[in-house]
C-alpha cells in the first residue's frame, strides 16, 4: 500500500469515528488517602467505604488508595500535607487538630459528653457544622465528622482505681493542649507523641501508659504490652474525614456532591462498627451522675478470672487487669448534663447552669461550657 492511500484510509476512520460518536475516554484520577491505625478497625471501614462510594458515585473517575497504620505519616503530618497538597484526603482524630483549627479544642474537654448519641447530636446539628467552616481558611475542606469514641486508660504500674492512682504515671498523649493541661491537672506526667511511636515507646518503657477508645485499642494491639486497662471513658473523641482544598478546588459542583455523600456513607460505616462502641454504650449514661463511677462500666470483651481478667480480641488472648474506679466527682462531673453551646444562644448568664471550673482556658471564641 503507498503512503498516499494509507494516509486517505486514516483519514476516512477519523471521519467515521466523528460521524458515529466516539470520543476520548474520562481521565481517571487517583486520590491517596492515609489513615495512622490499620485497616482492620473503625478507621479502616470507613476509609474502605469512602474509596468505593466515591468511585460509585463519580462513575469511575476518581478513585482513592488508601494508605493504613501510618504508611504516609501520623495524623499531624497527614494534616501538614493535606495543607501542602501533597496529600489529598485522611481520616483523623481530633488530637492534632486544634494545632490548626484552635475551635475544635473545645470538643477535647474531659466530660463534655454524656453518651454518644449526645455527642452526635452536637456533631451532626447546627455547632458540629459551623465547626466545619473553620477549615476552609486553612487551606483544609473538612466533609463530614466521624467517630474515634470515649477514650480509657492502660497502663503497666498498676490498677486506676481513684484519680489518685494517676499521679506520677507518665503517659503517652495526643498533641493536643487541652488534653495535656486536662492531664497535668490529675497529676499525670503527659508524654505528646505521634500514634505511630506509641506501641514500641509502651513495649520499651519510654512511657507506662496511654489512653485510647477500645476500637484502638484492640485495632493497635496495646493489650501485648500493656497490663492494666482502666475504663474512664474520660474524653469522647470525635474524628473528621479531611482533605486538601486545592484538590477540592478541583471537582466540579456535581463531584463536590459526590464526595460529600460519599463521606457521609464512610460515617455511617465508622460508628457502624460494633467495637467502637459496644463496651460503653450500655452505661454510658451513667458517666456524669453522680455519686455512680465514670468508670464503673463492663466490656463486652472481658472474662473475670478470680482477681485477674482475660481479655480476649481477634488477635488472641492476653491476660490484663481490669479495674473499675471509685465515684470521683472531682474528675470532672459537674452535674447531670453538659453541653456546648454558642455563646449568643447561651443567654447572659447562662439558663440554669455555670461556666467550667477546669481551669483549661478560655473556650474559643463564640463558644462556651454549660453544666446544666
Amino acid at each position: 500500500m503507498s503512503i498516499r492511500r494509507f494516509t486517505a484510509a486514516l483519514t476516512v476512520c477519523a471521519a467515521l469515528g466523528l460521524a458515529f460518536g466516539t470520543r476520548p475516554a474520562a481521565a481517571e484520577t487517583t486520590l491517596k488517602m492515609n489513615i495512622s491505625i490499620s485497616q482492620n478497625s473503625h478507621y479502616g471501614v470507613a476509609v474502605d467505604t469512602f474509596a468505593r462510594e466515591v468511585e460509585k458515585r463519580t462513575n469511575g473517575r476518581y478513585k482513592v488508595q488508601n494508605f493504613y497504620s501510618g504508611a504516609l505519616g501520623a495524623e499531624r503530618e497527614s494534616i501538614e500535607a493535606l495543607q501542602l497538597g501533597t496529600l489529598d484526603l485522611t481520616m483523623t482524630s481530633t488530637g492534632p487538630v486544634p494545632n490548626f483549627v484552635p475551635e475544635v479544642a473545645i470538643l477535647d474537654i474531659p466530660f463534655l459528653f454524656r453518651d454518644y448519641a449526645h455527642a452526635r447530636a452536637v456533631l451532626d446539628g447546627p455547632i458540629g457544622q459551623e465547626m466545619l467552616q473553620k477549615f476552609p481558611p486553612k487551606g483544609i475542606q473538612a466533609l463530614a465528622w466521624g467517630e474515634n469514641g470515649f477514650r480509657h486508660m492502660t497502663n503497666n504500674k498498676h490498677p486506676v482505681n481513684t484519680p489518685d492512682d494517676l499521679k506520677g504515671l507518665k503517659m503517652r498523649t495526643m498533641e493536643n493542649p487541652v488534653h495535656i493541661q486536662a492531664y497535668k491537672a490529675f497529676g499525670i506526667i503527659p508524654t505528646p507523641m505521634a500514634f505511630t511511636e506509641v506501641f514500641t515507646a509502651l513495649q520499651q518503657g519510654t512511657v507506662d501508659g496511654q489512653e485510647n477508645p477500645l476500637s484502638v485499642i484492640e485495632a493497635a494491639k496495646f493489650d501485648q504490652v500493656q497490663k492494666n486497662l482502666t475504663l474512664t471513658g474520660h474524653v469522647y473523641s470525635p474524628a473528621l474525614i479531611l482533605m486538601s482544598k486545592a484538590q477540592w478546588d478541583k471537582l466540579s459542583a456535581a463531584d463536590k456532591e459526590a464526595f460529600m455523600a460519599a463521606a457521609k456513607e464512610a460515617v455511617r460505616a465508622n460508628r457502624a462498627r460494633p467495637s467502637s462502641r459496644s463496651s460503653t454504650r450500655r452505661s454510658s449514661r451513667r458517666r456524669l451522675r453522680p455519686p455512680t463511677s465514670i468508670s464503673a462500666r463492663s466490656s463486652a470483651r472481658t472474662t473475670s478470672t478470680g482477681s485477674r481478667t482475660t481479655a480476649k480480641a481477634r488477635h488472641g488472648t492476653h491476660p490484663c487487669r481490669h479495674s473499675r474506679a471509685e465515684p470521683a466527682p472531682e474528675w470532672g462531673s459537674r452535674g447531670r448534663e453538659s453541653r456546648v453551646v454558642r455563646a449568643k444562644d447561651a443567654g447572659s448568664p447562662p439558663p440554669r447552669g455555670r461556666q467550667s471550673k477546669w481551669g483549661l482556658g478560655a473556650p474559643p471564641e463564640g463558644y462556651g461550657l454549660m453544666y446544666a
